[in-house]
């Protein structure tokens, strides 16, 4: 009876504890296991939407998507499969070796359909849709594409679309970004690819026991990125990049009371394509390029400015009283400073403030360089928005630098001399400046004493951006200060013995500098800056010329894009 008694209680005790084990897989982690049997049978296969479109400030487009197709395989049965290809072989013209290598690059699991051709035309990927009367394994997916109707054109203002890497994932992940994710790099493209890129939908299947695909169970369609419109004007940006051609250099035409960039231009170019189509030759080559191709010279890269440097020197000595508009210094070719001869490009004889704008005379600026001192100059370098990035919306700006005697001191541990400050007066010696600093302060001269911030973005999804976009800073610059220099960059132009005179007679009055920074090894660098027309100036144009030669050539390229601009109705 005993054993009878024990053999029962033993039988009730493993009764109990099956239940209990029932109860806890089914009460207290009932939702785990659901879950995870969901997870198990349930597979999703992703479809992208279309990119957002990137449109000038007219509503032309600069970059939309277009439709392409990819043939898809579920490899859930190897005869099916093998017959697929063989078809698609034939639709496809590529040989059966070439779609079976695709096929395993691209297997992940038996469940998870395989990509084994892209980029299909619209009459190949029917042509394929018709063969799933009789095989139901295969897919034919839409996959929108971006594209560039003008590639080059705009390379360096958009930027280009590429996989995601360690970097930028570590950054973005908790802002839904994750591996294999196409994003941009430079450009708008980078800048606002939150708003740029598409959401995924796609398409949710069941699978059984042993990943083999049962049924569809629904489909969630993608949704677009949203559209940015820019205030660059496509007519002007062609006109610009077709007067630089192949030359190393960059060309900014901008508003200067908005500050609205209208053509922003960097030489040489790249194709946005190299990179959509992963063409690993061609990128390579872009990056051992020794002329620099990925490099936006306009904003990333900080030269020499040379002469255009004397708008600077003009600006503090009025503002600090050292000169005014009767000041004239006698031009003999040259001076002396600490027993070194510093020289002049000519001999002018007397000049004052606007003359020696006008013939861009060295010696006028050393001596007010002298008399006003290297701190002040480089105290209003820094008023007039140089040596600190302007705020401008694309990535990677370069800053620029101005040198101080306290600067000398405290990282060279160097005293500073007056034939130091001789350079500086001409823009020689330390200084490098971006494009676009210059471009923003030539806007001041033009716009009346104004500090713009430079801007590109018009609306996002057709949300009005300018109306978010920093007022300009009055400078407080006294007004004869800016009519004076104002003066001198017509006379530049306008005189006959100017050193821009070749920009007269365009119909249209422009005032502008010229500038020839030396820059070893090989030629100087060629500046024009300027604006027009002079009475009411609707542009600010600034042509730069890597290694170009004397400002003249800069003044050349500057004429042929006015000229062109007159011609078309843009001005």
């Amino acid at each position: 009876m005993i054993r009878i008694k024990i053999i029962i209680w033993l039988v009730i005790l493993m009764f109990l504890f099956l239940l209990l084990g029932l109860f806890n897989l089914e009460v207290i982690h009932g939702r785990k296991y659901r879950e995870i049997g969901d997870r198990n049978c349930i597979r999703l296969l992703g479809q992208r939407g279309s990119r957002g479109k990137i449109l000038d400030r007219e509503g032309r487009v600069i970059a939309d998507s277009r439709l392409s197709y990819d043939l898809m395989i579920v490899p859930q049965d190897s005869i099916q499969r093998d017959k697929i290809i063989l078809r698609a072989s034939r639709v496809l013209g590529k040989s059966v070796g070439d779609l079976k290598s695709a096929f395993k690059r691209g297997y992940v699991s038996s469940s998870m359909p395989v990509i084994v051709a892209r980029n299909l035309e619209l009459r190949q990927a029917i042509a394929l849709d018709e063969l799933r009367v009789d095989f139901s394994a295969i897919i034919v997916q839409p996959n929108p594409i971006r594209h560039y109707p003008n590639p080059k054109l705009t390379s360096h203002v958009l930027g280009y679309l590429g996989e995601i890497d360690h970097w930028r994932l570590t950054k973005l992940e908790d802002y839904g970004y994750k591996t294999k994710d196409v994003v941009g790099f430079g450009g708008v493209e980078e800048k606002y690819d939150y708003y740029l890129r598409e959401e995924e939908g796609g398409m949710s299947f069941q699978v059984d026991h042993r990943g083999r695909f049962i049924r569809t169970l629904g489909f969630k369609p993608p949704s677009n990125g949203r559209d940015i419109q820019l205030t660059l004007d496509i007519k002007a940006q062609k006109i610009a990049e077709e007067a630089i051609g192949d030359r190393k250099g960059c060309v900014i035409i901008m508003d200067p009371y908005s500050a609205e960039i209208i053509a922003l231009v960097s030489s040489p170019g790249f194709s946005e394509d190299d990179f959509l189509s992963q063409d690993n030759a061609a990128i390579s080559r872009l990056l051992k390029d020794p002329n620099s191709p990925l490099i936006n010279r306009a904003i990333s890269s900080a030269y020499p400015i040379g002469s255009l440097f004397k708008v600077v020197v003009a600006t503090a000595g009025l503002e600090t009283k050292k000169i005014n508009s009767n000041t004239s210094f006698l031009c003999q070719g040259s001076i002396m400073v600490g027993g070194q001869e510093f020289k002049c490009w000519n001999t002018h004889g007397p000049q004052n403030l606007i003359a020696a704008i006008t013939h861009s005379c060295n010696v006028f600026f050393y001596k007010t360089g002298l008399l006003v001192g290297a701190q002040a100059i480089h105290d209003y370098a820094l008023k007039l928005g140089l040596s600190r990035p302007t705020s401008f919306e694309l990535p990677y700006e370069a800053s620029g630098f101005i040198p101080s005697p306290l600067w000398r001191k405290i990282n060279k541990f160097k005293n500073w001399f007056d034939g130091d400050t001789v350079n500086l007066s001409i823009g020689q010696g330390d200084v490098l400046i971006t494009p676009l600093q210059v471009t923003r302060m030539m806007a001041i001269f033009a716009n009346g004493g104004y500090l713009v911030t430079p801007c590109i973005t018009k609306s996002i999804d057709g949300r009005d951006m300018l109306r978010y976009h920093k007022k300009p800073e009055k400078l407080n610059l006294k007004p004869n200060t800016i009519n004076y220099i104002r003066e001198g960059l017509k006379g530049v132009v306008n005189e006959p013995d100017g050193t821009g005179t070749i920009l007269s007679g365009l119909g249209i009055t422009v005032a502008g500098k010229t500038g020839t920074a030396q820059a070893s090894p090989g030629q100087p660098h060629a500046w024009f800056s300027g604006f027009f027309p002079f009475k009411n100036p609707k542009f600010v144009i600034c042509v730069f010329l890597e290694h170009g030669g004397p400002g003249y050539y800069s003044c050349v390229l500057a004429k042929q894009i006015i000229e062109r601009m007159i011609r078309e109705g843009l001005i």
